[in-house]
């Protein structure tokens, strides 16, 4: 079932981005052997992959690069092997992002550019609903529950076309303003922009969720 016995083993990508060890922590509650480590063998043979990012688009995209974070990254996802982004570490999958006039490359897993929302009041701090897709797995059982956001920035859009024989991605929206993304499933890649390990018992089911699904993830 796992690489380390009953539990899935999940890498907590170590490159530098604070705000880690409650993501460890969540995904201990939810069931997984989880570590925390930028040993490239033990990221490469995890059942999942979690990328944690907080702060600045442009330092967390300078960090992955400079740690070479991208290319375990993408060479996971090529071989079908199960990712999941956290908050910018969901901003940085995507192929541009924009804050303050600064225009920063992603790491171009998805197209699309991250920008400032458009609310009144940023940033979005707190408690929020989302409008789960249809088909979702990451959210069964929870898609009535609220979830912790803490950004300014968001994928305000989806330009992405499916392509034969690949399934079409499952996205989940919020509003705040106006609607951003909140989570995609795409095969092997999940991201949310909220934080699971801060969203309670909500969050841990859908950490759960996730790691039901290691096994099954397809491209």
């Amino acid at each position: 079932m796992t690489a380390g016995g009953s539990k899935p083993l999940v890498a907590v990508l170590d490159y530098g981005s604070g705000n880690v060890h409650s993501a460890v922590k969540a995904l201990i509650a939810a069931g997984a052997d989880a570590r925390l480590t930028a040993d490239r063998g033990l990221v490469m043979d995890a059942d999942g992959l979690l990328v944690p990012g907080v702060g600045a688009f442009r330092a967390v995209a300078e960090a992955l690069k400079a740690s070479r974070g991208d290319e375990l990254i993408g060479r996971r996802l090529a071989g079908g092997r199960p990712v999941l982004g956290i908050c910018v570490g969901m901003q940085v999958l995507f192929e541009r992002g924009v804050e303050r006039g600064v225009d920063t490359e992603g790491l171009g897993e998805w197209p699309g550019v991250v920008t400032e929302l458009d609310a009144p009041v940023l940033p979005h701090m707190g408690w929020n609903t989302v409008d789960a897709g249809e088909g979702t797995r990451l959210f069964r059982g929870v898609e009535d529950e609220r979830f912790y956001f803490v950004h300014s920035y968001g994928a305000q859009s989806w330009p992405m076309e499916a392509q034969r024989p690949f399934a079409e991605p499952v996205l989940t929206w919020c509003t705040y303003g106006e609607p951003f993304l909140a989570a995609v499933e795409n095969g092997p890649l999940t991201a949310t922009q909220f934080h699971p390990e801060k969203s309670g018992d909500a969050g841990i089911r859908l950490l759960t969720n996730w790691l039901d699904g290691l096994g099954t993830a397809t491209l």
